[in-house]
């Protein structure tokens, strides 16, 4: 739903249109993860201590199956994981319940294997770890993007040098940098320069932006000297 709102067209009211509704699932995601891993972790706390009656022919059964859907799943959500924060997000979620179903495979084995129920419990405090640590670097990226802070692999010091180093630049301030949604990082400037052509030097400036830092979506603003 989140993807397809975002890619509704801007309005008048709307003026960036809907792009930020990814980022806001992709804190959706990151809170339902955190949950996952909290409601396992006390849920194996409760087991560790009154280890249930464990069937592990029927957990094996049931993880076999979980284990064929959430591998259609990684292999649908994979490519787009690696272009949006919010399927990254639901990639995660399967991705977690994948392991969750090898896990549970590894269990009913062992627990087959020794007629012990602790290998239940241990098997699922490893997942919950697994679960906790991926939602915390995509809890990480998101609040990066909603901070406002300056996109990953993007130094704002390297884009102030280029941008000054721009023909008929000799000052560059009021420069800020950050991802509007994943995929859109944008900037803005202002760039002091002599009288001229003030044109010739914004196109300058753009194709600077665009070649080294891969921004398309800048907005600069020409100060003259005299």
């Amino acid at each position: 739903l989140a993807v397809t709102y975002a890619s509704r067209p801007a309005t008048d009211q709307r003026t960036y249109g809907y792009y930020r509704l990814e980022i806001l699932a992709a804190v959706v995601n990151a809170m339902l993860l955190l949950a996952v891993a909290a409601y396992i972790l006390i849920q194996a706390w409760h087991r560790w201590s009154n280890p249930p009656e464990v069937e592990g022919g029927l957990m094996l059964v049931f993880a076999g199956v979980g284990l064929i859907a959430n591998i259609a799943g990684l292999l649908l959500l994979k490519s787009g994981s690696k272009q949006s924060l919010n399927v990254k997000g639901a990639y995660l979620e399967v991705l977690a319940d994948t392991l969750g179903s090898v896990g549970v495979i590894v269990a009913a084995l062992l627990v087959s294997a020794t007629g012990s129920a602790v290998w239940d419990t241990v098997i699922a405090l490893a997942i919950a770890v697994f679960v906790l640590v991926r939602a915390v670097m995509l809890g990480r990226e998101v609040l990066a993007v909603l901070g406002q802070h300056a996109p990953a692999g993007i130094e704002p010091t390297e884009m102030l040098a280029a941008l000054e180093s721009v023909d008929g630049v000799f000052g560059v301030h009021d420069l800020h940098v950050w991802t509007l949604t994943s995929g859109m990082d944008v900037a803005t400037a202002h760039l002091v320069t002599e009288a001229g052509d003030p044109e010739q030097v914004l196109a300058a400036a753009r194709t600077v932006l665009h070649d080294q830092f891969a921004i398309a979506h800048a907005t600069l603003h020409v100060e003259t000297t005299r």
